[in-house]
C-alpha cells in the first residue's frame, strides 16, 4: 500500500489467517463481485458457507453472476463488516469433488435453517473460490493490523 496509509513493513501487528476464516465462518452473507462481458463490475449479495480456508456459495448458472462468472471467473468477495474487513480475490471453480458438495449441503443447511440448495440447481450452481490474495484489518487499529495474506496456486 502507499506509504501514506502509514503501514509499517514488519510483522509486528499483522492478524492471523485464523482471524479472517473465524469472520469467513461467521459472516452471513458475502458480497460477490464479478466482471460482466462488458467489463462492468457486478455486485450482489450471496449465501455461503466457508471451510477449507475458503468460501463456497451457489447461485444459478443461468444468472447474471453464473453467466459472468462462466465467462471470467475472476472473483472478489467482501464480508459483511467493514469494521473488520476481510477481502478475497481469486479465481471460482465450480465444486465437483462429492465431499466438498457434500460437506457444502450440511453446513448450509445448518448455517440457514435447513435450506440445501441442491434441492433447487444440483450440483451444477455449487462454487468455491480459490484464492490468490486475501486482506484484513481492525478498522479500529487501523493502519497497524492491515494484513495481506498470499496463497499458492491450486494444482
Amino acid at each position: 500500500m502507499p506509504a501514506g496509509y502509514g503501514i509499517a513493513q514488519g510483522e509486528e501487528g499483522r492478524l492471523p489467517w485464523s482471524w479472517a476464516t473465524e469472520r469467513m465462518a461467521a459472516s452471513k452473507n458475502y458480497w460477490i463481485v464479478t466482471v460482466r462481458p462488458d467489463g462492468r463490475p457486478h455486485a450482489m449479495p450471496v449465501w455461503g458457507v466457508a471451510f477449507n480456508d475458503t468460501v463456497y456459495f451457489s447461485t444459478d448458472p443461468q444468472s447474471r453472476k453464473g453467466l459472468n462468472l462462466a465467462a471470467n471467473p475472476n472473483l472478489l468477495i467482501h464480508l459483511e463488516s467493514g469494521d473488520e474487513a476481510v477481502v478475497l480475490e481469486g479465481v471460482v471453480a465450480k465444486v465437483t469433488d462429492q465431499a466438498d458438495f457434500d460437506r457444502f449441503d450440511d453446513a448450509y443447511a445448518a448455517k440457514y435453517g435447513g435450506i440445501r440448495p441442491a434441492k433447487d440447481m444440483g450440483t451444477d450452481g455449487i462454487y468455491r473460490l480459490d484464492l490468490k490474495v486475501a486482506l484484513g484489518w481492525a478498522e479500529s487499529s487501523f493502519p497497524n493490523t492491515a494484513t495481506r495474506w498470499l496463497f499458492a496456486p491450486k494444482p
